[in-house]
């Protein structure tokens, strides 16, 4: 049976062979397997003029003779080693072949092809299709150390001008200036538009890559203090306003371009579907960019200059607030009935962040400095924690006088409500009184928990990290991922149940035993959640815990005697 199965298996390969090779029509060999770039840093080639047949009344035409460009210089790249990252920028009108951030690790920022800069573009100011300046580099090699700057020199020449361009590195910061000098040595006057673009693709939600650097999840620019967002990529659109600054954001990371000369605008725009073709797969990839532009007309023997400053790196807050880029961290807004609008969280999630951060510049670790914020917190709405408590057991030790008046205007509804709220105004009891004090610490929280969301800090920063098992890090090592032994997670349910069991209940029987679901259900929902979220939750509970446990302790003999003369009226 072997033996039979061998020779049908040999016999199929074999008339496989015989039909491709004497059957299948042969195509052309390709010519190159060239990746090809985002459409923006592309340089178009020209159409290639057809023959047309001349007409019996007329000669033809002569063409007009065009002038034969120069050969494109060979590509030629520099090295850039600076504290915080490591970059290599390319001759190809300066764009940055890599760019890894040192940042916790190694975040690349750049990916050639789908995410980074395309480079210096230049066209003529009629509106024709720009191109890459092909530029000389000042050096291959260049290193950024001390407080001391550095600078790359670009030198190339388009539609008849000289363009120079001066990259300068910082050493403590992930910005980088961009300065611009165009001359006219001509006689006349030479207009021409410039842009500088930043591109990236637009399904990076649809992939499954690991990529620990920025996958960019929105478009946002700021136009006189104003902040736009368009979080959906593949409807961008093509768009130009006069800002201060435009971004590729995502939720830890940011590249941002942000004109320092005026002429400069800032151009927004999507290219639809270009072909991809990373490991043969030829299905469409749209990308989206950003750019500043500017359109100048020199004078004969006059220059241009403009500056325009890059930043690729974390959303830290006091590094984006130095470059007026601070609004790039999206606090949301918490959701107020639509006649008194919003309320915008950054002025509670900014203080609530930069108190966590001093708080870890003092004992250096975002762990301790969460719980540190959380028994804060707690302090401080202590009174009305501790008014809410009162008015939810004062509502409990009247129920049963409540039930009774269910039972005796069980078909009056007015009566019932009547007689109820007479109920509370005789014992000044306040229905509402468990549920204001609580309304008042709901923004705060909700602060609490979108600081520690947005938050790029929490990033590879370690709480209690023991050891490293089996490829699973023990225990929490990463505070901005989840806790890969779930251990949190239960344990914030377990907090979160004991919390649910210790609460005074004053309403239905069956309400309260539905509300003992919810540890179990929160539990499912905080398992893949950022360790930092899931502690902050954690702590919360035990503190309420302790809380109910003081509450109670002064007060069960008095509850319970009010209660029995409760139960005899």
């Amino acid at each position: 049976m072997e033996t039979r199965a061998i020779i049908a298996a040999v016999l199929m390969a074999a008339v496989f062979i015989v039909y491709q090779v004497f059957f299948l029509p042969t195509g052309p060999e390709p010519t190159s397997q060239q990746k090809p770039a985002p459409p923006v840093a592309s340089a178009p080639q020209p159409p290639t003029p057809r023959a047309v047949a001349p007409s019996s009344g007329a000669p033809p035409a002569a063409p007009t003779p065009r002038a034969p460009k120069a050969p494109r210089p060979l590509q030629r790249l520099a090295t850039v080693d600076a504290p915080l990252y490591r970059a290599v920028v390319s001759s190809e009108g300066g764009k940055l072949q890599e760019l890894t951030l040192k940042y916790r690790g190694e975040k690349p920022m750049v990916i050639v092809g789908d995410l980074g800069p395309a480079g210096l573009l230049a066209a003529p100011a009629d509106g024709a299709a720009a191109e890459v300046v092909a530029m000389n580099l000042s050096s291959e090699t260049l290193t950024v150390t001390g407080d001391r700057l550095a600078d790359l020199v670009l030198t190339g020449e388009a539609e008849g001008l000289r363009i120079r361009q001066t990259l300068r590195f910082h050493p403590e910061t992930f910005a980088m200036d961009v300065r611009l000098r165009v001359e006219n040595p001509g006689t006349a006057p030479r207009g021409i538009a410039l842009t500088l673009p930043w591109v990236t693709r637009q399904a990076w939600r649809a992939t499954a890559e690991k990529f620990q650097g920025q996958h960019p999840t929105e478009i946002v620019w700021s136009t006189n203090g104003h902040i736009d967002r368009i979080d959906d990529l593949s409807v961008v659109g093509d768009r130009s306003v006069d800002g201060e600054w435009a971004g590729l954001d995502s939720v830890w990371y940011l590249a941002a371009l942000v004109p320092r000369s005026p002429g400069f605008k800032i151009v927004i725009a999507s290219d639809g579907k270009v072909p991809a073709a990373k490991d043969g797969n030829t299905a469409p990839v749209g990308r989206a960019s950003i750019a500043v532009r500017a359109t100048p007309t020199i004078g004969p023997g006059q220059a241009w200059e403009g500056e325009v400053v890059v930043y690729a790196g974390p959303k830290e807050y006091d590094r984006l607030k130095t470059l007026g880029l601070e609004d790039a961290i999206n606090f949301g807004g918490f959701p107020l009935p639509q006649r008194y609008g919003g309320l915008p969280m950054r002025w509670l999630g900014v203080p609530i962040l930069l108190l966590m951060n001093w708080t870890y510049k003092h004992v250096g670790n975002y762990g301790i400095a969460i719980i540190l914020l959380t028994v804060v917190s707690k302090v401080l709405f202590y009174p009305l924690t501790v008014k809410s408590m009162r008015s939810m057991k004062a509502m409990q030790m009247l129920q049963p006088q409540v039930n009774a008046l269910r039972s005796k205007f069980q078909k009056d509804p007015q009566a019932l409500q009547r007689e109820t709220l007479a109920l509370y105004k005789k014992h000044r009891v306040n229905p509402m009184g468990g549920c204001l004090p609580m309304v008042a610490q709901i923004p705060i929280f909700y602060a609490l928990y979108l600081a520690l969301s947005v938050s790029v800090e929490l990033q590879n920063a370690t709480f209690l990290c023991f050891v490293r098992l089996f490829g699973v890090d023990l225990w929490i090592c990463d505070l901005a991922a989840h806790d890969p032994t779930y251990v949190l997670p239960v344990l914030m349910g377990v907090t979160m149940f004991i919390q649910q069991k210790m609460t005074p209940t004053a309403g239905d029987p069956r309400q309260a035993k539905m509300m003992l679901l919810m540890p179990f259900i929160f539990t499912f929902m905080f398992l893949n959640l950022p360790s930092g979220l899931v502690l902050y939750w954690t702590v919360s509970n035990v503190l309420q815990i302790l809380q109910q446990k003081l509450m109670n302790r002064p007060a069960r003999t008095r509850a319970a005697r009010e209660a029995k003369d409760a139960g005899r009226a």
